[in-house]
């Protein structure tokens, strides 16, 4: 499938059972349930989907199954996070055969690379597939910043054609059109900036608590982008504390409690995560909670956002 880099993609949190083993049938569920919800894509593999505690096996796993699940629906992008090059490709090749529509590549993991360093890898990664790529641009988790001048170099590469822009800084998406035009399709990564950065020009928006509540983000995109601003700002305030929680360090402890608490997931992590107890337990669940008292009936909405090129 050809992948139309707009729309929600959704950054789903991978499902453990109780002994830590992958839980394949209630990711199976999730995914039908986000499908169903009308997102435009599937991410996996991402920070919030606990990449660094998968082994390799277990990563092709969870892409297969999404490629079956999605059936050419709707696009499957796994995201590339290691800790060399070499394995970067290596990764690539092996989901490119198992049905990976498309790439969301992260910097090296661990090591913090320098500019040179960080377009080496990219381009080293671009040139072991044929799909196309989302870079993944967080310089607040990963100390890498893919910064607007690398973009404008690394744009002679044709199978770049997105990012997802995580610097919490809305100011970048124009910075980056003023430097590179439409050459980028961009995403917002940060939950609390998502409408502010689709009314400046974003095309996409992958997010996190869409896994706990996929209609209502699914409702905020097209609300923004078919300049329904009212509507917008009203579920929008309802759901900002919500979207916080995805700007927070245990923000994977945060959005699986938001799965609960929903009714779509567990708590289930890989340790060293343990789910949250005490007052911070209290203090979360108490957000999680009063959204959900609070839910609102989301508007009418025309899903006008295609999700094939």
């Amino acid at each position: 499938m050809n992948v139309r880099w707009e729309g929600v993609f959704p950054a789903l949190t991978t499902k453990f059972a109780r002994n830590e083993a992958l839980d394949i049938p209630a990711m199976e569920k999730h995914f039908q349930l986000q499908i169903e919800a009308g997102v435009h894509g599937l991410v996996l593999l991402g920070s919030l989907g606990e990449n660094g505690t998968l082994t390799p096996e277990e990563k092709q796993e969870i892409i297969r199954l999404a490629v079956s699940v999605s059936n050419g629906r709707i696009p499957v992008i796994a995201g590339v996070a290691e800790t060399t090059t070499a394995r970067a490709c290596r990764f690539v090749e092996q989901a490119a055969s198992n049905g990976a529509d498309g790439f969301m590549v992260l910097p090296p993991m661990q090591y913090v690379s320098d500019g040179r360093e960080t377009m080496a890898h990219l381009q080293s990664v671009a040139q072991s597939t044929d799909r196309t790529i989302m870079i993944y641009n967080n310089p607040v988790a990963y100390r890498v910043d893919v910064t607007p001048a690398m973009l404008a170099e690394l744009a002679d590469e044709p199978k770049f054609v997105a990012l997802k822009e995580s610097s919490d800084n809305v100011r970048r998406i124009t910075d980056i059109r003023n430097l590179t035009g439409d050459r980028y399709k961009i995403f917002v990564g940060v939950d609390d900036l998502a409408l502010e950065s689709l009314l400046i020009g974003a095309d996409g928006w992958v997010a996190g608590l869409v896994c706990a509540f996929p209609r209502e983000t699914v409702a905020l995109y097209h609300l923004a982008k078919q300049r329904r601003l009212s509507e917008a700002l009203a579920l929008y305030r309802w759901f900002t504390p919500l979207l916080h929680l995805d700007a927070d360090l245990k923000f994977v402890h945060y959005i699986k409690l938001a799965e609960a608490m929903a009714g779509v997931g567990t708590e289930a992590m890989r340790r060293p995560r343990l789910p949250l107890e005490g007052d911070e337990r209290d203090s979360v669940a108490a957000i999680i909670r009063k959204a959900l008292d609070s839910r609102p009936p989301l508007p009418q909405i025309s899903l006008t956002a295609p999700t094939r090129a």
